[in-house]
């Protein structure tokens, strides 16, 4: 039996993370980071307790919005604010907080899978 990698034509998969950046699909960004199905684009914030209520305003006024999205929260698990979880919920989009590194890992295996997801990662 061949078992092969069928990643979908034009997938932005996280490449590598590491102390202060990532490389998604060829490309380096330093900082944290959104991808989303439209592009990869910075996301300003710098650590977990800096994720307010207006910071993944760009998740759900995405074109083709996530069915799910990722947040990798450093080094650390955490529960996102009340408020972040119920816009979520209402928007009926999926939303998981675990350290970067596995969100890197979860993301790139729900691409393979030709999932909508989107992460929001914070760079190490």
């Amino acid at each position: 039996m061949e078992l092969t990698s069928a990643i979908p034509p034009g997938a932005l998969l996280v490449e590598t993370y590491r102390p202060g950046g990532f490389r998604v699909a060829g490309r380096d960004y330093e900082g944290s980071i959104l991808v989303l199905a439209d592009g990869v684009r910075p996301w300003p914030v710098d650590a977990p307790t800096a994720i307010a209520d207006d910071s993944l305003d760009a998740v759900l006024a995405a074109a083709a919005p996530p069915e799910v999205l990722l947040v990798g929260c450093a080094g650390e698990t955490v529960l996102l604010p009340a408020t972040i979880r119920r816009r979520f919920r209402e928007a009926r989009i999926g939303l998981d907080a675990m350290p970067t590194g596995a969100a890197c890992r979860t993301y790139n295996v729900l691409v393979s899978e030709n999932r909508r997801v989107g992460a929001a990662l914070i760079a190490l």
